[in-house]
């Protein structure tokens, strides 16, 4: 059953279209980021950046050499996009982005995660086996048909994405609109539509639009009868996104997934006119189907995991962001605060002065105001900084952070010197004052 489910072979023509889309939206989110100034402001400016813990020694390259990592991965969209070494392409496309994804989270966004992993995915995929130039150089390369996994694979992400996107949002904060009432107050400016989105059905309706979107598009897509109105549906919801939250190519690789929800026969007639049309109901299982049903179980188990960690962590994961990322929470909340960091010369129990602005860019500050993480990190950067001019220090800090425009509570305990603290993935961390 899992054999036929998995290796019966179907039309490639959705894949094959989703590969060119796949290659130009690469292409245009690396050599966009350099136009927008967004790799000047992320990776070249700051002295240093937040990466992932446990990637600390990923940093930028020094000088403008990120301007040219960038035009590097562009050319790597390219030639993705024409299908040209296509797997060693592909393969670097996702190795440079997810380094630059792991190596700063100022700019944090799940849409960046998603990048990464579709990347990766995309390695393994026969996406090359027609309307490339790997087929014109190899044409024993050239298919019509591709097992039905690397459609699935796609359709079963989107479907846990969205599930947690959905449910996260079953919160009060969300449901009575505060939150969207709060992101539209950063809208007001935009031209026609800003004050259109300061009116309260306006947030309402993007209030539980979304958690229906979210919730329902998935299987509306799947479900024939409803698919046409689930993709207008698509279409509206994510060039709204695009327009208000101006999120760059996402919303655009959201609406290049629905090519494998409608049937191979459609978008071989509207795309792919000249192809063969592939219709037979064959299944051929490969020598490696045990290996690759464990590894495709595997991976889908570790996807459906990730996100359930933060409730076994203590407290609210709005308030103290463990187990926040990589966990499908998209747009969930607004936060501000402010926080100022003591540094104490043990040798001579002086306090010593700390000016963000000396270390820290503008963006760099809020997520050092208000995320655990990220304060943690910034005592530990200071902790070496120091260490290198040989005095030894100790870092206390004190954080006041609003939630969704609620009053400010203390986050860290002011008491507990953070940069001799350890940090953990999967525990609550004490010095993290309770939100409560």
């Amino acid at each position: 059953m899992m054999n036929k489910f998995l290796f019966k072979h179907i039309d490639n023509s959705g894949l094959i279209i989703f590969r060119i889309v796949f290659g130009l939206l690469c292409f245009l989110e690396s050599f966009g980021a350099i136009l927008t100034g967004w790799v000047k402001r992320t990776l070249i400016e700051p002295q240093f950046t937040f990466s992932f813990i446990g990637f600390e020694w990923l940093q930028p390259l020094p000088g403008n050499w990120m301007y040219v990592y960038y035009i590097i991965m562009s050319i790597f969209g390219l030639l993705i996009m024409v299908g040209y070494k296509y797997r060693f392409s592909m393969l670097m496309f996702a190795l440079m982005w997810t380094a630059t994804y792991l190596m700063q989270k100022s700019s944090y966004n799940n849409h960046y995660y998603l990048l990464s992993i579709l990347s990766f995915i995309m390695v393994f995929l026969p996406a090359n086996h027609y309307a490339s130039i790997d087929v014109k150089l190899t044409p024993s390369l050239k298919k019509i048909s591709m097992p039905s996994w690397c459609k699935w694979i796609f359709v079963i992400q989107l479907f846990i994405l969205y599930s947690y996107a959905s449910i996260a949002k079953l919160y009060p904060d969300w449901l009575n609109a505060s939150v969207a009432e709060l992101l539209m107050k950063g809208k007001a400016n935009l031209p026609i539509i800003g004050e259109f989105l300061q009116q309260s059905w306006v947030h309402y309706g993007i209030a539980y639009g979304g958690i229906l979107f979210d919730g329902l598009i998935i299987p509306l897509l799947l479900f024939k009868p409803t698919r046409k109105y689930a993709f207008f549906a698509s279409i509206f919801f994510h060039l709204f996104n695009s327009i208000v939250f101006q999120i760059g190519i996402f919303p655009y690789l959201s609406l290049a997934f629905s090519l494998f929800f409608f049937e191979p026969k459609t978008i071989r007639n509207i795309f792919l006119k000249r192809k063969p049309y592939y219709n037979s109901d064959e299944v051929i299982t490969p020598k490696y189907n045990t290996i690759f049903v464990s590894l495709f179980s595997i991976y889908f188990l570790i996807q459906i995991a990730l996100p359930l960690r933060h409730h076994f962590i203590k407290d609210d994961v709005l308030w103290t962001e463990e187990g926040h990322r990589l966990s499908w929470r998209m747009m969930l909340r607004a936060k501000s605060g402010r926080t100022n960091y003591s540094v104490i010369d043990t040798n001579t129990n002086n306090t010593i002065p700390i000016k963000l602005n000396d270390y820290l860019t503008k963006k760099q500050q809020r997520s050092a105001s208000t995320k655990p993480d990220v304060i943690w990190q910034f005592a530990q950067y200071l902790k070496q900084d120091f260490a290198k001019k040989g005095i030894p220090i100790e870092v206390y800090v004190r954080s006041f952070v609003s939630v969704n425009g609620k009053p400010a509570k203390q986050l860290i305990d002011p008491k507990v010197d953070i940069a001799n603290e350890e940090w953990y993935h999967f525990k609550h961390h004490d010095w993290i004052l309770a939100s409560k």
